[in-house]
């Protein structure tokens, strides 16, 4: 029973990482050698995961810093 499990989420996991490989792969300007992250150490996992960090840190400052200036201009 615990193969039969293990195998259908082995298989589910193929599945969705081939369609986030081809999500991947259509978008434009998308880095295609990150279609391949299962494969690298745990370290230069740690290094994308630390990257998309500082991304996702620097997209909530852009977006405080548009509401601020939303809310100003809004009010004067």
């Amino acid at each position: 029973m615990v193969f039969l499990i293990q195998n259908t989420q082995n298989r589910d996991s193929k599945a969705i990482q081939l369609k986030l490989d081809e999500i991947i792969r259509s978008l434009s300007g998308a880095r295609n050698h990150l279609m391949d992250l299962e494969r690298l150490s745990d370290e230069d996992l740690q290094k994308f995961q630390d990257e998309f960090e500082r991304l996702r840190k620097r997209s909530e400052a852009t977006a405080e810093t548009v509401r601020k200036a939303d809310r100003k201009a809004r009010s004067g």
